[in-house]
């Protein structure tokens, strides 16, 4: 029989792998747990707002190489918004001040030598700081190599690097955020020019996929968690998912697209991050002001990032444990008032959503960044994908895609 290969997860890395397989024309089905395709990275009709909202605000750049090949592939480059510099509105909201960052699209930052581009109160040489996190040596911290205060730090690297890396920056790993640094910033204003959906993530990254998957002849399977393998010596014969099992044919594959915990327990002895942090967003049906710019970075305040959509506004706060035992309706009333200063908008509090993700990624920490493993497993027919393997980049939608098509291209080898 032709072989085939079973994907487990349809989550980005799941789907990004599922593509990348059928563009080499390999037999592929998709198992999914849920109802729903996308994992963390998908919109849903939320029934207290009555409009469509994503279960996360991410934020794809222009130098996400993997991510925007995804798109392309699946014919969904044109879902985004694209602006055509690299430019980033800021608010502090302790004393009002508001700025904007403007770089330069080449490689040389000669955005830094102009007073009104550049973060205020800071001068041309406190950027060169930046290069320090560059030679780190592993298993650093930030803080080990970056003097995590004053303005630079306050109102830009500190803002970026805690959205990238969902953990506190100081005792986050440097090397991660040395990754971070080079395909950003370091590459020029080219790389780093921010990228929004703008039907939402599913109307992107996951509706497109699947009707690729569907037109090259892969199937996607709904509702079936895998419970377990059947083994033999070094390789997987079965697929367990209760009332069914699924018998693999000699050379068939297994991409083990799952949340670590998941993987943890289907694989034993399977090295995997321990360490969690939380995400919250909020989401408020009003229409955005006209002009305001549709993402808005906010220091000093609860919110860290306010997001304008057509039908809504809505806001990201990285790693925030500290906010999960918040009431709903203080939570809500308190970050609405910063977003009505910000975008100038009078009135009571509108409809709103929270959306706490108690576990929305691994911490970046450098001994969690230790535990992530490759995509080999104990098995040579089972491989591993998610933000959380060892990509080299913290768990982004980018990471979950660069492993999805590493686990696809190794698949490609073994044919």
């Amino acid at each position: 029989m032709p072989r085939s290969v079973h994907i487990i997860g349809a989550g980005l890395a799941g789907l990004a792998t599922a593509v990348r397989l059928l563009e080499q024309g390999v037999r592929v089905s998709v198992y999914e747990a849920t109802n729903q395709a996308g994992g963390r990275c998908r919109s849903y009709l939320d029934p207290v707002l009555g409009i469509t909202i994503d279960n996360g605000n991410h934020l794809l750049l222009s130098g996400n190489r993997a991510a925007l090949g995804y798109l392309d592939t699946i014919g969904a480059r044109d879902r985004l918004i694209r602006p055509s510099t690299a430019s980033f509105p800021f608010i502090d909201l302790a004393t009002r001040e508001r700025w904007t960052l403007r770089a330069n699209n080449g490689r040389i930052p000669w955005w830094i030598f102009d007073r009104n581009r550049r973060v205020p109160g800071t001068r041309a040489r406190d950027y060169l700081s930046i290069l320090r996190l560059l030679r780190a040596a592993p298993g650093a911290t930030i803080g080990d190599v970056l003097d995590c205060k004053g303005p630079l730090y306050d109102r830009l690297i500190g803002p970026l690097l805690l959205a990238a890396l969902n953990t506190e920056p100081p005792e986050s790993s440097a090397s991660l955020a040395a990754a971070v640094m080079r395909e950003t910033l370091v590459a020029g204003g080219r790389s780093y020019r921010p990228l929004f959906a703008r039907d939402g993530l599913s109307a992107a990254f996951v509706e497109p996929a699947l009707r690729f998957i569907e037109a090259k002849g892969g199937t996607v399977v709904f509702g079936q968690r895998l419970r377990a393998f059947a083994c033999e010596a070094d390789r997987v014969t079965a697929l367990d998912f209760g009332e069914i099992s699924v018998p693999l044919h000699p050379g068939d594959t297994i991409v083990l697209a799952v949340p670590p915990v998941v993987a943890s327990s289907l694989v034993p002895g399977l090295s995997s991050p321990t360490e969690f942090r939380a995400i919250v967003n909020a989401h408020f049906r009003v229409k955005p002001p006209a002009g305001l710019p549709p993402i808005t970075g906010i220091i000093n305040g609860t919110a860290e990032w306010l997001f304008a959509f057509h039908d809504r506004l809505s806001v990201t706060i990285s790693s925030a444990d500290r906010l999960l035992d918040t009431p709903r309706e203080e939570l809500a009333s308190r970050i609405w008032r910063e977003v009505a200063a910000i975008a100038g908008i009078a009135g009571p509090l509108p409809p709103w959503q929270i959306v706490r993700e108690r576990r929305a990624t691994f911490a970046a920490l450098p001994r969690e960044d230790a535990k992530r493993p490759g995509p080999h497993t104990r098995w040579n027919n089972v491989l591993l994908a998610g933000d959380w393997t060892a990509t080299g980049l913290p768990a982004t939608i980018e990471g979950a895609i660069r492993s999805g098509k590493r686990a696809a291209d190794l698949i490609g080898k073994m044919r």
